[in-house]
């Protein structure tokens, strides 16, 4: 069975880690298997959307300390950490952050280090009640270097980046909800329908809008108020499709689309 199972239904894929016996821990060949898979999703036209899961108990231990760390740790020079500035942990981290299609995080347990940073690199996360977050690598001597500290200032703020952090000691799936890390927390058995709920009311939408507004967020991030405000008048005012558009709007006007304002009736 591979380490990954990557699988197409629909205009969904799901990436699945699949190491339940090492808690989804990723050593260099799972790495190199979530390279290919983001690649293949990135460059596939049938597809929109991705969920990103686990195995057995947890979604993900981080870098397998036993196959991926020491190596770093042992014989890395100077030029392998530069040129690993491009290639990410696990790839979504970075070097393939700019894949503009949605990535749903099923987090269905522990989500520790790299594992951490895996979730926080998907644009949404949706937690079982019984996930828990972890930072632990001071404990271990170093720190994030995969987007963990970046992005868990961008999302909760510099308060609980530093506790974590510093304290390296976990959070459960509501403190997780209180600092905005996670979109929902939901009965564990629920986990992937509320995952694929969530892809349903994402795949209803002009995709050319939802990658745009996935892109402009990914640009203003950390400018000034006024590149914020100029790069999202740029990029909203040239997003529409004028064939698509208008026939999106003719069905507003005609009171004929799914889903208007204060109705259910679009099927997710």
């Amino acid at each position: 069975m591979s380490k990954l199972v990557y699988e197409k239904r629909g205009r969904i894929a799901y990436l699945t880690l699949n190491r339940p016996e090492a808690k989804n821990a990723i050593d260099p060949e799972l790495h190199e298997l979530l390279w290919q898979a983001w690649e293949d999703f990135r460059d596939d036209d049938e597809l929109d959307l991705a969920i990103l899961g686990g195995t057995g108990d947890a979604f993900c231990a981080g870098a397998d300390l036993k196959t991926f760390i020491p190596p770093w740790i042992e014989s890395a020079t100077p030029r392998k950490v530069r040129d690993n500035v491009a290639t990410g942990f696990g790839g979504l981290t970075r070097g393939l952050h700019r894949i503009y299609k949605p990535v749903i995080a099923a987090v269905n347990g522990w989500a520790l280090a790299g594992g951490l940073e895996l979730a926080l690199a998907c644009d949404i996360r949706i937690a079982s009640e019984r996930e828990m977050f972890g930072s632990f690598e001071a404990r271990r001597g170093y720190h994030h270097g995969d987007g963990g500290i970046v992005r868990l200032v961008n999302i909760c703020g510099a308060g609980v980046a530093l506790e974590m952090l510093l304290t390296a000691e976990p959070i459960d799936a509501q403190r997780a909800l209180q600092c905005n890390m996670v979109a929902r927390v939901v009965a564990h058995e629920e986990l992937m329908d509320a995952a694929e709920e969530t892809a349903r009311r994402i795949l209803r939408n002009s995709q050319g809008a939802v990658r745009s507004a996935k892109e402009t967020i990914l640009d203003v991030i950390g400018r000034p108020l006024d590149d914020q405000l100029r790069i999202e008048a740029l990029n909203g005012y040239s997003v529409a499709d004028p064939e698509e558009t208008l026939g999106l709007l003719k069905r507003f006007y005609d009171k004929t689309d799914a889903g208007r304002a204060g109705s259910r009736k679009n099927p997710l």
